[in-house]
């Protein structure tokens, strides 16, 4: 079964390009002020309208207003809107599809995840007040058993992907800070060896 490919913290153009390039299916753009991995709006359109077609392109956000969340939508022509911080998904109508992230700490119960209006969950590892993309991996197992899609973020990279796909059976994977030469500039070596690593870990030749 296909396992879909994010990569996030896209801030540059030659750094979409070159995900897209290695086959990435979705590119994720950091619309939280306090991130190292902030990009515009502004700057977010114009990556996004030199987007080939089929690319899935997600918004990150950290607890904002469900109207900026469509005004950033509608300006930058995001497909999908991922929820990283406390908010309730059920506040977001008309948002389709939605993606609500959660950590896995050690409070982390997968029975007590509600039962929210999204496409899927994105898993991810301890981060601190980023809120993401702090490179730590989490125990993948957690992952099995949730009744809906999951998506698995956090420490992932070329090396250890296909050990987490096996351990969680995602359907989909997300990585940012570990495919990286500086926060926000992406490593083109890096991404294409990871996105390879997911490809051969579905597929085995």
């Amino acid at each position: 079964m296909p396992v879909l490919v994010k990569i996030c913290g896209i801030t540059r153009l030659e750094d979409a390009l070159a995900s897209v390039e290695a086959g990435a299916d979705a590119l994720g753009f950091n619309f939280f002020p306090a991130s190292p991995r902030y990009v515009s709006p502004e700057v977010a359109g114009q990556i996004v309208s030199a987007l080939p077609a089929g690319i899935r392109k997600v918004g990150v956000f950290v607890n904002p207003e469900p109207e900026a969340v469509a005004r950033i939508r509608k300006t930058v022509g995001l497909d999908t809107v991922q929820l990283h911080g406390d908010e309730d998904p059920a506040l977001f109508t008309g948002v389709d599809p939605l993606w609500r992230a959660l950590r896995v700490d050690a409070a982390f119960r997968a029975d007590a995840i509600p039962p929210w209006p999204v496409e899927a969950i994105l898993l991810d590892g301890p981060a601190g007040v980023l809120y993401g993309g702090a490179g730590l991996p989490f125990d993948w197992a957690a992952a099995r058993g949730i009744g809906c899609r999951i998506v698995i973020a956090g420490g992932l990279d070329a090396q250890n992907v296909a050990e987490a796909i096996r351990l969680a059976q995602p359907w989909g994977v997300d990585s940012c800070s570990r495919l990286e030469s500086a926060p926000g500039i992406k490593d083109h070596g890096r991404i294409h060896a990871f996105v390879k690593a997911v490809r051969d870990a579905v597929h085995p030749t």
